[in-house]
């Protein structure tokens, strides 16, 4: 789901927005100053921005000479996937890859963003009643909206789902009759009164859908919505109790865990019940494997498989807290892995529980024997609420191949709770990224707690969350649900309570306040700076103009987009002229 179309914005203010809260190959759609039936994209090339202008012929969309699309939507969903299409004329590719979306019309958790009405469709009917209704960005008119609702007539084997096209006019929202200052006004008054269809059909809207998806930005409105409780139930929880809820409420039997079950294994659990899936356990390589259970160890890979395949993923392993007679086979892990970087989120002892066995000597001793593995404590220091440890590791076979690990133990993580301030964990989980990027070809950063679920969980899901926002800036979409769904896929009960839920959403929510904070102090040194900054060549098949001294409004900036000879203007000598180029597949 995407919300790349911004209303009522000029070329300059697309400028500030992509180059402030954008990354290399952040784009948007706006529509046109100087031709308000046609649309322009900018796009995000390094430190400067270009511009493309989309024709709308009334027929179709293109890009003046480029392929022809029933609707702006399917022209941007096939530059996003086609990217070696679009260059410059020194052969730079232009790459679309993450649009930069604009503010959620409203916080309403019924509101689902750019959903498509056939996916709309498919989640009413799979997890609706009749009368359950939700509210989406209209594909076919970017601007304008839809009410999905999922009625009580059949269609086939489905309920029936009916689409109801909300127009919005100078920032108003009306059906055709009354009209409404916000999308939240038009919703409350038809939840009290039917919606008539042109067969004459009355719609009722009962039930809202809720959706988990969140402009990254919008974070902090969301959470006052799940912080909401029912007017109409007393007994009624809040927001993120539902959306928990929901997720303990899905099946956890989907994937087997076999070999964690295995009698030769049972000893190596430290809780029975929190068993590694088999299909994405790690396995240790250097047993026999005639010696059934030998490869065994409660430890899952884990990714990040909501990115596409051309973002470089960030590998993890999620394991328990060692035992005293899996401490040889916790380094074996970490030697076979290549792993350079433990995260350990619990301390050893726990109001009086044991929750992982020291698995490193002590500090000023020559080293101690693990199995197969000789450990040595070469530097301890303790930051405000973790400690760091630097180990060198060799096999005892060959003490002079030795590797440096770097060992962070977070303290202030207190059992069955999480920590007061998301900033120490968003600290800390920066300092180990650091040290991760600083290690060239490292393996899986390992992380654990006691069970290798709850603490270990939380981290992950963070890091995955902040990863993707860094990645595709300030204003990309997140989903936590969905999130911990993707990564409970891959090991049992990540993520284990209400509270730790919460602080995954007041994390995100303190690293957006941070990021917002140092972009508001970055603009103030560039003020005096040229308020268009360094435009990049403008991108299309067609020639370009511009005048090289102080731009106008957005509509002086791609005069003559079109490659048809009748269609290029004359020009004055004092403009420069680009070319750039549409690449033919």
């Amino acid at each position: 789901m995407v919300r790349w179309f911004h209303r009522d914005i000029t070329g300059l203010e697309a400028e500030a927005r992509l180059k402030a809260r954008g990354v290399h190959g952040s784009f948007l759609v706006r529509p046109s100053k100087k031709r308000p039936e046609d649309f322009s994209l900018s796009v995000r090339l390094e430190d400067s921005v270009t511009h493309i202008r989309i024709q709308n012929t009334g027929d179709y969309y293109d890009l003046y000479g480029g392929e022809q699309f029933a609707t702006l939507s399917e022209l941007v969903d096939y530059y996003m996937g086609q990217q070696d299409t679009l260059q410059d004329t020194d052969g730079t590719q232009i790459l679309l890859k993450y649009p930069l979306n604009c503010s959620d019309p409203t916080s309403e958790r019924w509101y689902h963003g750019y959903l498509s009405g056939v996916d709309s469709e498919k989640l009413l009917q799979q997890n609706g009643e009749p009368w359950t209704f939700l509210v989406r960005e209209s594909r076919s008119k970017p601007g304008d909206f839809v009410i999905s609702v999922l009625t009580d007539d059949l269609k086939g084997d489905n309920l029936r789902v009916t689409h109801i096209k909300i127009i919005c006019e100078r920032d108003k929202y009306t059906l055709g009759d009354v009209k409404f200052d916000t999308l939240t006004d038009l919703i409350e008054l038809y939840k009290k009164k039917p919606i008539e269809e042109v067969s004459g059909a009355r719609v009722h809207l009962k039930k809202p859908y809720y959706s988990t998806r969140v402009n990254a930005a919008d974070i902090e409105s969301r959470m006052k919505e799940l912080n909401k409780t029912s007017e109409k139930e007393e007994t009624s929880k809040a927001g993120f109790w539902e959306e928990f809820d929901a997720l303990q409420k899905q099946d956890t039997n989907l994937y087997e865990r076999r070999e964690g079950q295995r009698p030769e294994n049972k000893s190596k659990n430290r809780y029975k019940n929190i068993l590694p899936f088999d299909h994405t356990r790690v396995k240790l390589h250097g047993r026999d494997q005639n010696i059934i259970g030998s490869d065994y160890i409660n430890a899952n890979y884990v990714t990040n498989q909501l990115w596409g395949h051309e973002e470089p993923p960030k590998h993890f392993i999620a394991c328990q807290g060692s035992l005293a007679s899996t401490t040889g086979d916790f380094w074996e892990m970490v030697w076979q892995e290549d792993s350079r970087i433990i995260v350990m989120t619990t301390k050893e002892i726990e109001k009086g529980r044991t929750k992982c066995v020291t698995y490193w000597p002590d500090v000023g001793t020559n080293g101690k024997e693990f199995g197969q593995y000789w450990v040595e404590i070469i530097a301890e220091h303790e930051a405000m609420e973790y400690k760091i440890r630097t180990m060198r590791v060799s096999r005892t076979d060959n003490r002079s191949s030795a590797r440096k690990i770097i060992h962070y133990q977070y303290l202030s993580w207190p059992d069955h709770g999480v920590p007061s301030d998301p900033g120490g964990v968003l600290s800390f989980l920066g300092e180990v990224n650091r040290m991760q990027e600083s290690i060239p070809g490292a393996g899986p950063i390992i992380v654990h707690c006691s069970a290798g679920i709850g603490r270990t969980g939380t981290i992950i899901i963070i890091d995955m969350l902040l990863d993707t926002i860094q990645m595709k800036g300030l204003d990309s979409d997140i989903d936590v649900h969905k999130t911990i769904q993707m990564v409970r896929s891959q090991r049992s009960g990540m993520v284990q309570t209400e509270a730790q839920y919460r602080f995954i959403y007041a994390a995100v929510a303190e690293y957006i306040d941070s990021a917002k904070h140092k972009l508001e102090a970055l603009e103030k040194t560039k003020a005096l700076e040229s308020e268009y900054g360094n435009l990049g060549p403008t991108l299309s098949k067609m020639k370009v103009t511009r005048s090289p001294s102080k731009p106008k409004e957005e509509g002086t900036l791609y005069e003559n987009l079109n490659m048809r000879k009748e269609k290029v203007n004359k020009k004055t000598s004092s403009e420069k002229k680009a070319r750039t180029s549409l690449k033919k597949k």
